[in-house]
């Protein structure tokens, strides 16, 4: 087949198997294996999902994140985890009517989370493979682990944190 159509029906699926997904998020790859030089995937992100913050520097890897449905904040930390930028992104009528951009570029070496804005937002990213499962991951290690029961009201914080940054 010459074409692969990723159509309203097919990203509503993974939004509804990110809600029953304990982490409350699940992507997609594009890709075929992690052997590709270009890692393509979407990703499904539900509001209360805690990504902990993290950074691409061995290799470093330039993330393109593009809003498909919903809207998204990135938040950039210095190396002690103060905010140092925020940007909104996001995808449909309601992201265009706030102005918001329809993605973002994020820079290697900076640290990094995403939040979900909405219900039900999904976006599109590419970075460069190929993908080493084994590799170290560098999360921060002034947030708290995934899963841990410190991570929720770290997320509520950064939110609160975050609120001024792109009211």
């Amino acid at each position: 087949m010459s074409i692969t159509a990723f159509s309203p029906a097919y990203l509503a699926d993974l939004s509804r198997e990110a809600t029953q997904s304990p982490r409350l998020r699940m992507n997609r790859n594009l890709h075929q294996s992690p052997a590709e030089v270009c890692q393509r995937l979407f990703n499904a992100i539900e509001p209360a999902s805690y990504i902990r913050p993290h950074r691409h520097s061995q290799p470093a890897i330039v993330e393109t994140i593009i809003a498909v449905r919903g809207a998204f904040l990135l938040v950039i930390f210095d190396d002690s985890g103060a905010i140092l930028d925020t940007q909104r992104f996001g995808a449909g009528a309601r992201a265009e009517a706030a102005g918001l951009a329809a993605g973002v570029l994020v820079a290697a070496g900076c640290w990094h989370t995403l939040v979900s804005l909405e219900p039900g937002s999904v976006f599109f990213e590419a970075k460069p493979g190929p993908f080493d499962p084994a590799a170290p991951r560098e999360f921060a290690a002034w947030a708290p682990a995934e899963g841990s029961s410190d991570a929720p009201a770290w997320l509520a914080a950064l939110r609160r944190g975050a609120e001024g940054r792109f009211a």
